[in-house]
């Protein structure tokens, strides 16, 4: 990524740990936490990661104490309410104390840089960008007032990979009418990047038939795989997906002209809510031993394994490229 001309946007000591360890340049790396730990705040600085963001006074005075020189973005509230995980809650300044928090952080002598702000993960209405361009355009203003020398907007992340066209659109449109050339726009688009990452293989650990729940004259099927909710498909809990099962390889064979067989499929633990998808009809007769595949499995699923039951959270990843993608790499 840093070949690409990427930056990365870090939450914590160990992404910038992992961010640094690409050889890239410290002044690449923002520290995009706006309530951060004192240790890992000393350490950015110890690492020269200046770049980083705030929301609330008591960030201010902390930063001041253990890193004076750091260049600060002030994050601003945004309408995430269509997104599907909400950071708005959590994050951001609104704009009722944005003018007092750039007049505190100039008291205290510290340098703000820019503005950011999030409109949540996921998002679903593309206008939530154009009322958060016009929100940051307000907080630029201010800040020249109260003297501070802003030249970045952080336009955070929200980017979902069937939507992306259209709210980069929405996005550009405002971007182009509230702000000029030469203010620096960095994004933090993760979700939309690694969307597509890898392909999900399960295996089938056990089967239990059941009554079908929609047709009483027919059996249905539960199928435990040996990933779950607590492993690779964490995204249905925290990320609201739903990943749709395919059939990889099945010992029975395939009838894809034959009525599809009703299944549930659940996860390796014995924990009730490790559900991956309550209903849905396969065209072939699934047992022990047998392969599932889920597709575009990368956003917020391996990142967030446990190993919650004893399961490990170390899974097998084969690399799979298409000659000319071999190519490009080995450079042949």
């Amino acid at each position: 990524m840093a070949q690409l001309g990427n930056g990365f946007d870090c939450a914590s000591k160990s992404e910038i740990d992992l961010a640094l360890a690409t050889g890239i340049d410290p002044s690449r790396i923002i520290y995009a936490q706006p309530c951060k730990t004192k240790s890992y705040l000393r350490y950015a600085a110890q690492a020269g990661v200046k770049q980083m963001t705030f929301d609330n006074a008591d960030e201010l005075y902390k930063i001041k104490a253990c890193f004076p020189d750091a260049e600060l973005y002030l994050r601003i509230l945004t309408d995430d309410s269509t997104s599907l995980c909400r950071l708005s809650m959590k994050f951001g300044a609104s704009l009722d104390v944005a003018r007092e928090l750039l007049e505190l952080a100039a008291q205290l002598e510290l340098k703000v840089v820019g503005v950011s702000f999030h409109v949540g993960s996921g998002a679903e209405d593309p206008s939530a960008f154009v009322k958060a361009v016009q929100d940051a355009r307000m907080v630029f203003d201010q800040a020249v007032e109260v003297g501070h020398d802003l030249h970045t907007l952080d336009v955070g992340g929200g980017f979902s990979h069937d939507t992306f066209e259209k709210f980069a659109g929405y996005l550009g449109e405002a971007l182009d009418a509230y702000f000029p050339p030469h203010v620096r726009i960095i994004a933090e688009p993760g979700r939309y990047y690694v969307a597509n990452a890898f392909t999900l293989a399960a295996n089938v650990i056990a089967r239990r038939d059941i009554p079908d729940p929609t047709d009483s004259t027919r059996d249905a099927y539960m199928v435990y795989l040996n990933d779950g909710v607590y492993g690779n498909f964490s995204n249905i809990i925290f990320d609201h997906q739903h990943p749709i099962a395919q059939i990889l390889s099945c010992a029975n064979g395939i009838d894809r002209s034959a009525e599809g067989i009703h299944y549930s499929i659940w996860g390796p633990t014995c924990d009730g809510i490790d559900v991956i998808t309550q209903h849905i009809e396969l065209p072939g007769m699934l047992d022990v031993g047998d392969w599932l595949f889920f597709e575009e499995m990368g956003a917020y699923t391996k990142c967030s394994a446990t190993r919650f039951n004893g399961f490990s959270d170390n899974h097998e990843v084969i690399y799979i490229s298409s000659e000319a993608g071999a190519s490009a790499l080995l450079d042949y």
